[in-house]
């Protein structure tokens, strides 16, 4: 079998967003299609949780997990880091229902998280981190890197193969790998979802109040575009 981090399929990765399997895709960005401008507009969003520094690593990583393709948005477009930077002001981003306490072990992934740092030290603890050790081994930042170079790293993370301070690879990679599949496909009232793009990529209805009209229709295709949490 190969090796997932390796395959550029942007419908694996999807695949493993619905839990059927866990690939990541890293495809070729040389150029934008042309669609992404007008339709996807990026606007300018300042965050509030990560440091300049920060941001510009989680970029530039995020841009390599879901590069834009000629199937739909990546994850910038969408505004995947802001959805990310977002949720690190909630209750989720200081773990507040996470088991943090001792022991910690080290132990197999299916006997959960074993570290007593919430989402936001783990972002804190890695990014500076990956961007200084990206400066030791080529000499430039990690938003510097072209995308070869930027998915040998997230292989890296994903294998284990860093050490970043406490926090092991494998694991913020675990995370971040997590947070932009959420901030991609999550409503866009969260940030993420830049005006739907992904649910009209894979079909996805959204949140519309009732579908009793369509509940027996079985074949018909579905025409109405999908609506957020806003009813928008």
């Amino acid at each position: 079998m190969s090796d997932p981090v390796l395959t550029p399929s942007r419908r694996n990765l999807l695949v493993g967003a619905l839990g059927l399997a866990s690939p990541v895709l890293f495809g070729d960005l040389a150029s934008r299609p042309a669609w992404a401008d007008p339709a996807m507009p990026r606007g300018v969003y300042t965050p509030t949780f990560f440091t300049g520094p920060e941001w510009r690593v989680l970029n530039a990583l995020v841009d390599r997990l879901i590069p834009a393709d000629e199937m739909g948005p990546g994850a910038l477009e969408a505004g995947v880091t802001e959805f990310i930077d977002r949720q690190m002001n909630e209750p989720y981003g200081h773990g507040s229902i996470w088991y943090l306490e001792g022991p910690y072990r080290e132990a197999p992934p299916e006997l959960g998280y074993q570290l007593g740092l919430t989402p936001r030290d783990l972002y804190h603890h890695a990014l500076p981190e990956i961007d200084r050790q990206a400066r030791a081994k080529h000499g430039r930042q990690v938003a510097d890197l072209d995308a070869p170079t930027r998915d040998a790293l997230l292989q890296s993370l994903q294998h284990d193969e860093l050490r970043l301070g406490d926090v092991p690879s494998g694991t913020f990679f675990g995370q971040l790998l997590q947070n932009t599949r959420e901030g991609y496909f999550c409503d866009p009232v969260y940030g993420g979802n830049r005006q739907m793009a992904a649910w009209r990529m894979i079909g996805f209805p959204g949140a519309r109040a009732d579908f009793m009209d369509w509940v027996e229709q079985y074949g018909r295709h579905y025409p109405y575009p999908p609506v957020s949490i806003r009813y928008r």
